[in-house]
């Protein structure tokens, strides 16, 4: 009989009390799209679709003792990162990411959530582009996390969004998609740039109330859609045409009195398998 096994995508990132973001909408991500999902937790958020109230960071040798778990025993197809608050944690991660050598990694520098509040260490945003760009398949950055890794003035347009894109270029990484969510117009427009291209990808924008997690959820679909086997821009492409529909699907449902969360399983996807 053939053995067979799951697409397996790992998720290292910071845990939502709520469920809406963080480690739980990584989770609910990867089983819609009928993958295998698994956790590094970095840290435990006290948060609900208000806000956040407290943060308490796990030690970086924990994070990496469960990302040594998950590779020596079950193996990875695709890593997407999400919360790293401080420099001894992105060492960390970085260090056993360069030991296991994953074909793919998503990373979402999270750093203000969709309430406003601040998740990360200010000295911690050079040790990430030090330590993890050089590392990562994709950056996706929203438009307040590009202003903070490029260190310049507030972005409010396109072509300023794709000069702070191509900056990053230039700090390590091999590609970015930048996401123009909090630009203003009908329009939503994302960027996905490369040193070579630089792609638009524009949608109709969802009103919505419930925009939690948005950033988590569009990084996990593009790292499961690696997982199953798609190239990086298809994955990009079906990743945000999967977090379109989860927003749409959630628009009118009410969770909680401030951002409620998407609706991820709108139409989930069986576990797909590989013959080993």
């Amino acid at each position: 009989m053939t053995q067979q096994r799951y697409a397996r995508i790992l998720t290292i990132a910071g845990s939502d009390s709520g469920g809406g973001a963080g480690i739980q909408a990584d989770l609910k991500t990867f089983v819609a799209l009928g993958c295998f999902g698994m956790s590094a937790i970095t840290a435990i958020t006290a948060q609900n679709t208000m806000g956040v109230t407290a943060i308490h960071g796990l030690p970086p040798e924990m994070v990496g003792a469960q990302i040594d778990a998950v590779f020596e025993d079950i193996g990875v197809d695709a890593v997407k990162i999400g919360m790293l608050h401080a420099p001894d944690l992105v060492r960390m991660v970085a260090a056993r990411l360069r030991h296991w050598q994953p074909r793919t990694i998503i990373l979402d520098p999270v750093m203000v959530a969709t309430s406003g509040a601040r998740l990360i260490e200010p000295d911690t945003i050079a040790i990430l582009i030090q330590e993890l760009f050089p590392l990562a398949s994709l950056v996706t950055p929203n438009l307040d996390e590009l202003v903070l890794l490029q260190g310049g003035a507030p972005i409010s347009t396109v072509d300023e969004m794709k000069g702070a894109a191509h900056s990053l270029l230039g700090k390590g990484c091999t590609a970015v998609l930048a996401k123009g969510g909090h630009l203003t117009g009908a329009v939503l427009t994302d960027l996905y740039v490369t040193a070579n291209s630089t792609i638009r990808m524009d949608a109709a924008r969802i009103e919505s109330h419930n925009l939690h997690g948005t950033g988590c959820t569009l990084s996990s679909a593009i790292a499961a859609f690696c997982g199953l086997g798609l190239p990086l821009e298809e994955a990009i492409v079906q990743a945000r045409a999967f977090i379109t529909r989860a927003i749409a699907d959630g628009a009118d449902v009410t969770t909680g009195k401030g951002h409620g969360p998407l609706n991820h399983g709108f139409a989930p996807l069986p576990m797909r398998k590989f013959n080993i």
